[in-house]
């Protein structure tokens, strides 16, 4: 019964009022005016934040789809044949050449005398970029004659020249552009063609120089990650941003549309900018990309609630029985089941919340003693799985008593099931989510299926919730309510309900398959009911940020890596001679901090 202590949290998200707030969207009353299925960034800062910025985070897929990269992998780990990175860097320095003319045609079509010397210093920019370029060439005797442009690189630089010269749907021709704020206009659309490049390699730049060792000099491509972590570099991403931010000002929405479009465009040109170069060596990423439908059986497991989810179940429950409780006046007839008033419901759910909320905490606590001989983060314990086993048992039986408190109260009483399947099909799924499990399932070369293990108490929910996405076919594994004539008699079908239920339930699954094939599992969760499947599982992925779960599975040895530094050295391993077979047990499991993490780890672009 994790649900009831995310209506209210130990460590909160949100209190209870603002919570049933924030819930008030799937009222009756306001069902009939569905929400985003997605989760979209919505905080302030980011609606402040300038066009650049706001692009960024849109399009912040496409730049984790980059970072994955197979190609990208093996330039981080420092193990790409320098036979591929010869030819990535002739393909790079005709792009620069271009990207060079592109700047100097924004720089003729700008307006703005500031904005001319911005961009003229951008020019000089790339140009000493593109004496890195040569310098490597010098270095490794590198013969750009030897090497054929590909496609891609053709296709990103005719798009990128075609923009800059004003050939844009909607845009007069090049020659044609009589005034200043056309010529303006022109340059903002170049501007944004050219901006996603440079804060991608900005990006990356950084994320590879946080996986290097400063003492460490034999990373052979560490020049190449020293330019683009640079502070110069970073600063000349800014100014493009800045640039773009400014040329963009005093246009209107329809074309503000069609530089985000160009934004996007650039985007997408970049992740095939990198498939189209040349790998000499296996890779760990896409996970898929050894899979033989023939031989191997692709298991992906989830939770539900705050891993596919942003509310948890259990207050879309709460709200729906709240919303819809009789008023205190009205009469009840003696045929129908006898339900709570909506104040009287409210004030159930909160002393429960209260009461689960205390003794979970210290549950919690039971299990990781507060006193330390030494500070926390000089603790290091051995990874012992049946200790954790052992410990999470009390935590079970914790849950079971919780939900056996919710049950007697009475509060789940009177739901009627097409209330509660209208709620799933406008549950806000986290982004990303769907997608990915459609790809999976949907998928005509992997053998693969999709479990939801959950302790929601009302499976037709989840159902609700994918279906409204286009996904019927995921086994959902979860408790069920019991109905009288569509209404909800408060009684639960108990199947899931604690950390041990749901180990035991994934252990069924994988063990009711055929041996025919060899089974790859991964579990994806964010939570301390999920940590046994978790560490079970070939492969355990936590998204969230559950601190929870972290101290729980720190005091038994669990070790937390973000995904793509362990990917990384994952893929040094695999180079180096040793397997990069995956297997569960190891006390290892990987953090991502978004779907499309999981989604460019296993699927790729």
């Amino acid at each position: 019964m994790r649900l009831m202590r995310l209506l209210f949290p130990p460590n909160p998200i949100k209190t209870p009022q603002t919570l049933f707030t924030s819930l008030r969207s799937l009222s009756l009353s306001s069902m009939a005016i569905p929400p985003p299925k997605s989760a979209i960034p919505s905080a302030a800062a980011d609606n402040e934040a300038g066009l650049a910025r706001r692009f960024w985070i849109k399009f912040r897929r496409e730049s984790i789809f980059a970072l994955f990269h197979p190609f990208s992998l093996c330039l981080a780990s420092g193990d790409l044949k320098i036979e591929s990175f010869r030819s990535y860097i002739a393909q790079d320095a005709h792009f620069l050449k271009a990207f060079a003319h592109a700047y100097e045609l924004a720089e003729e079509c700008a307006d703005d005398d500031d904005a001319k010397l911005g961009i003229s210093e951008l020019r000089s920019a790339v140009l000493q970029e593109l004496k890195m370029h040569n310098s490597f060439v010098q270095e490794w005797g590198l013969d750009a004659k030897d090497i054929s442009i590909s496609s891609a690189a053709v296709k990103y630089t005719e798009f990128l020249l075609a923009t800059a010269s004003g050939k844009v749907e909607g845009v007069k021709g090049p020659g044609k552009l009589a005034t200043p704020f056309e010529r303006t206009k022109v340059a903002a659309y170049t501007l944004g063609a050219m901006t996603p490049c440079m804060r991608l390699y900005a990006f990356i730049g950084k994320e590879f120089k946080a996986l290097l060792d400063p003492k460490d000099d034999t990373h052979p491509y560490k020049k190449w990650i020293d330019n683009y972590s640079s502070e110069s570099f970073q600063a000349s991403a800014v100014q493009t941003e800045e640039l773009l931010d400014k040329l963009s000002v005093s246009l209107t929405g329809e074309e503000l549309d069609i530089i985000e479009k160009l934004y996007h465009q650039a985007m997408k040109l970049e992740i095939e900018f990198f498939s189209a170069q040349s790998l000499l060596q296996p890779t760990v990423v896409p996970l898929i990309k050894e899979h033989d439908s023939a031989k191997d059986r692709l298991m992906i497991f989830s939770d539900f609630d705050l891993t596919c989810t942003v509310v948890d179940s259990s207050a879309i429950l709460a709200e729906i029985a709240i919303v819809t409780a009789p008023k205190p006046d009205q009469n009840q007839s003696e045929d129908q089941i006898m339900r709570m008033s909506s104040a009287d419901l409210r004030n159930t759910w909160g002393l429960l919340s209260k009461q689960y909320t205390e003794e979970y905490e210290q549950c919690i606590e039971s299990i990781i003693p507060t006193k330390r001989v030494f500070p926390f983060y000089w603790f290091v314990a051995e990874f012992v799985y049946n200790n954790l086993h052992k410990a999470l048992e009390q935590l079970s039986e914790f849950e079971k008593k919780a939900n056996n408190r919710v049950i007697e109260s009475g509060v789940l009483k009177g739901l009627n099931i097409e209330d509660i399947k209208r709620a799933g099909e406008r549950l806000i799924l986290q982004d990303g989510c769907i997608d990915f499990f459609k790809k999976i399932i949907k998928s005509d070369n992997l053998n693969a299926n999709v479990h939801v293990l959950s302790y929601c108490w009302c499976g037709d929910l989840i159902r609700s919730a994918f279906s409204s996405g286009g996904l019927h076919e995921p086994n959902v594994h979860a408790n069920e309510f019991t109905f009288e004539e569509s209404i909800s008699t408060g009684k639960i079908v108990k199947k899931v309900e604690s950390p041990i239920d749901k180990v035991q339930a994934f252990r069924d699954i994988i063990k009711s398959c055929q041996s025919d094939r060899k089974n790859l599992t991964i579990y994806i969760g964010d939570s301390v009911g999920d940590l046994l499947c978790l560490l079970e599982a070939d492969i355990g992925i936590v998204i969230g940020s559950s601190s929870s779960l972290r101290r729980v599975g720190t005091q038994f040895g669990v070790s937390f890596v973000p995904l793509f530094p362990g990917l990384v050295k994952k893929q040094k391993e695999c180079v180096e001679g040793r397997s990069s077979n995956w297997k569960g047990l190891t006390g290892i499991l990987y953090t991502a901090s978004s779907w499309a993490e999981i989604h460019a780890f296993i699927l790729g672009y």
